[in-house]
């Protein structure tokens, strides 16, 4: 019987949009709530760095500030030893994702300060020149009407100042980005632990439980144990199982074919042998025998055929359900009765 967990990720794999690669990897991506951390395809899938490196780039990228990440400090947290630790610091070294620097603190000891990049492609980019801040609208001086009609006064002896020249107009202010899409919902593939189960389905029943499959279904379980011993069961849940048993040889299964469904790979040790056979009972039920009438292929439809009929009148042959005339005797009865 299969664990829990394999159970949750063969029913999402169930719920995956869209057709399934035949081979390879197949996603099944639960969005992060808490505790986590990104990482880039650029260090996930570095072509130059080994997979150890990798995985040290990732726990040193996961580990709060102020954390010792020397070679000590890494070999006592984790099980690799200080030689490959060693090799993966270098490696994320000789690509920029880690530089290593000595420096003295205001006391005279002298430190290693680690600092890592998660990006060192980004760090070699040119930077844009960041935009004056904007002013918001609410910040901004604002005329009033008393003020615009107030009049200016101009002194009297004062002699006239030179033109200013016009000031340039202030740059047209971005256009604001246009709002983005809001994300898709979350759903949940996988339902949480403290989500309730759904009932389990009840052991199957015959329609008619008869002395005979009730004698025959006692002896196969009573006998399980001769051929797998983790199957003994006790005399109350063989009472229990009896219907499960006679609804498979309702359905035609042969007893051989039955016990062989009930122990072949089974755990290694069966804890609750009445709760394995009876759960094997109930989802691995045979569908019952088709009878001779579904096996027979449905008729033929065919389109009817109207008989051939001799006409009274002229006695040549023409197609009609029912006997009489055909159709230039009738037009010839017409025009004679309109005649008259």
């Amino acid at each position: 019987m299969d664990t829990p967990q394999n159970t949750a990720l063969t029913r999402a794999l169930t719920e995956l949009p869209g057709p399934l690669p035949a081979r390879g990897v197949i996603h099944i991506a639960i969005r992060h709530t808490d505790r986590f951390t990104v990482v880039g395809n650029d260090l996930a899938q570095h072509p130059g760095l080994s997979t150890t490196a990798v995985g040290f780039a990732v726990r040193i990228q996961s580990l709060p500030q102020g954390t010792e990440v020397g070679i000590k400090a890494l070999a006592a947290r984790f099980p690799e030893g200080e030689k490959l630790i060693a090799a993966a610091l270098r490696e994320l070294e000789a690509h920029g994702y880690l530089q290593r620097a000595r420096t003295r603190l205001p006391n005279g000891r002298i430190v290693t300060r680690t600092v890592f990049c998660n990006q060192p492609a980004a760090l070699l980019r040119p930077r844009a020149a960041a935009a004056p801040p904007q002013l918001p609208p609410a910040a901004r001086p604002i005329t009033t009407h008393a003020q615009a009609s107030e009049p200016t006064v101009k002194p009297e002896a004062s002699p006239e100042p030179d033109p200013q020249p016009e000031p340039t107009p202030d740059p047209p202010a971005p256009l604001a980005a246009p709002p983005q899409a809001a994300a898709p919902p979350f759903v949940r593939l996988v339902p949480p632990p403290t989500a309730p189960k759904p009932p389990r389905p009840p052991l199957p029943r015959p329609r008619e439980l008869t002395p005979e499959l009730e004698r025959i279904s006692t002896a196969l379980l009573s006998g399980l144990r001769h051929h797998a011993p983790q199957f003994t069961l006790s005399e109350e849940h063989v009472r229990e199982l009896v219907p499960g048993v006679a609804a498979w040889l309702e359905r035609d299964a042969h007893p051989d074919t039955i016990r062989h469904t009930l122990t072949i790979n089974a755990p290694e040790p069966v804890n609750y042998p009445y709760q394995f056979v009876k759960h094997r009972l109930t989802v691995l039920l045979p569908p019952p025998l088709p009878g001779a009438h579904d096996l027979t292929p449905p008729p033929a439809r065919r389109n009817p055929v109207t008989p051939f009929q001799t006409c009274d009148g002229c006695e040549r042959a023409f197609r009609a359900p029912t006997p009489g005339h055909c159709r230039d005797c009738r037009a010839e009865d017409e025009q004679r009765a309109t005649a008259a």
